[in-house]
């Protein structure tokens, strides 16, 4: 394998490439007409134009992906996250083109792909299941009697779908109707299938996902649990790894259930099984996600392991160098992701140019980013600007890294997720490890991040004012006083 295409844009395309570049492999990248001059593009060895801006035109458009993977001669393609990478009819395209695909098999994708499928498979090694139907559900009156014998709350959720799209939590048998009718229409917009089935709603769950590796040879491993509690809109936004409240015990017996999933369907690749845990710690299967996450570096900073270079290795049919027993985890990472969001405003996304972009650095810190300062943020695509994480020996290092790091992370021009994350480090529910996927909507309010910002105005305000209240006691009342340069730069905040 000497040359790489990467089917995606922004950080992920980054990220691929440079362990492609310790590898000796070269890359291709693939552009569309919004990123022309992003920092993907520039740093790849060749760059395919493949359409207009909109992903449904470009990133999407397999045809184009597996056309410009064959001009440039590259002898796989890696689908890193998001866009094609957990669609099987591109991954079975890329394999009928004579094309190696960076990724586990179509046949892994649809069984996992499909919630109900995936769930059928963890059925039969006895993976402890939310209660609720095993089969999609359409008539209404049949499924007000299941939710009821199920109990309320119960969730109702999109067979096809991820990432809080045709998902509906619903409080009382009064509300169901308009709720699931609800579901049902958005999971045939978002994803061309309206199956819908019901589960027990858990009132205070924690979101654990096991990583996994699994090889054409028949070995699989986990790479032990990343927590992903902290989310807004059912979406993460805040990892860490280890969880601060799985037992050497529980978190034994969840590996061994996700590997159980992973040979449910031959899987081979880097993808990850995931679990609810209730108040009582008692873990249940919730679905796999048949690629690489967003939040695999903290499991790169505690492992040693680069996922990227092991999913290659697995594509061109080598078998792992490590077994089971040989995996340590040492110390504790956190990673925020840095939306182009207002986190003041609902989390609505923002967009415009980066005026100002300036990353932290020092010890323990690591910023996975695809953007510079004058870039634009587009419209089209997800809002992340990049994922910052933390390190330390452990929990408590990584935080207060990772509360210094965010306060060195300057973006000015657009707003961000940032201080919603400092939000979060300095919280005493995330800090004792006393949270849960409600953390949102239990603890943030938009005014002490508006409050905070006025404050910091304030001090930044006084602290002008008696510096400038010095300097003239010392010149002439017609003393014309120069603007040093960090009086300059400090205007453009």
């Amino acid at each position: 394998m000497k040359k790489i295409l990467i089917a995606n844009r922004g950080e992920i395309a980054l990220r691929i490439m440079r362990s492609a570049r310790e590898m000796g492999i070269k890359t291709v990248a693939v552009f569309s007409e919004a990123d022309r001059n992003a920092l993907h593009v520039r740093y790849a060895n060749e760059a395919v134009f493949i359409g207009p801006a909109e992903s449904n035109q470009s990133y999407l458009v397999s045809k184009n992906i597996i056309e410009a993977c064959k001009s440039t001669g590259a002898d796989a393609i890696h689908p890193g996250y998001g866009f094609l990478s957990e669609n099987a009819a591109f991954a079975r395209a890329v394999k009928e083109a004579g094309i190696i695909l960076i990724g586990p098999s179509p046949e892994s994708m649809e069984l996992m792909g499909n919630k109900l499928s995936a769930k059928a498979a963890a059925l039969k090694y006895n993976i402890p299941m939310v209660p609720g139907t095993d089969t999609a559900i359409s008539d209404i009156n049949e499924a007000k009697r299941r939710a009821a014998e199920i109990g309320f709350p119960i969730l109702i959720k999109a067979a096809a779908g991820g990432g809080g799209k045709g998902m509906r939590i619903v409080e009382s048998i009064d509300d169901f109707e308009e709720q699931m009718n609800r579901a049902t229409s958005e999971a045939l917009s978002a994803f061309g299938d309206g199956s819908v089935f019901i589960e027990r709603f858990l009132l205070s769950p924690r979101h654990i996902e096991i990583q996994i590796l699994g090889d054409s040879h028949g070995n699989i491993v986990h790479l032990n649990e990343r927590e992903c509690s902290i989310q807004r809109r059912h979406q993460k936004v805040v990892e860490e790894a280890p969880s601060s409240i799985l037992s050497p015990e529980i978190r034994k017996e969840m590996g061994r259930c996700a590997v159980d999933i992973a040979q449910s369907c031959n899987y081979t690749g880097s993808g990850t099984v995931e679990f609810m845990l209730d108040e009582n710690l008692n873990f249940y299967f919730l679905e796999m996600n048949t690629r690489l996450q967003v939040e695999h570096p903290v499991t790169e900073m505690i492992t040693g392991i680069d996922l990227v270079k092991e999913q290659i290795k697995i594509a061109r049919g080598e078998a792992l160098t490590f077994k089971q027993e040989d995996i340590k985890m040492t110390g504790h990472a956190v990673e925020v992701r840095v939306y182009a969001e207002d986190a003041g405003n609902n989390f609505l996304p923002d967009t415009g140019t980066l005026q100002t972009y300036v990353v932290p650095q020092g010890p323990g810190i690591r910023v996975d980013g695809g953007f510079e300062e004058g870039m634009d943020v587009p419209i089209y695509y997800d809002p992340m600007i990049a994922k910052l994480i933390a390190y330390g020996s452990d929990r408590a290092e990584a935080i207060s890294r990772m509360a210094r790091a965010i306060d060195e992370f300057y973006i000015t021009g657009i707003e961000t997720t940032l201080k919603f994350g400092k939000f979060v480090m300095m919280h005493e529910a995330f800090v004792s490890g006393k949270f849960d996927t409600n953390f949102v909507a239990k603890y943030f309010v938009p005014n002490p991040l508006q409050e905070g910002e006025e404050d910091e105005s304030l001090i930044a305000a006084l602290a002008v004012a008696g510096f400038l209240k010095k300097y003239r006691s010392q010149v002439n009342s017609d003393t014309v006083l120069p603007l040093s340069n960090w009086m300059k730069n400090r205007k453009e905040y």
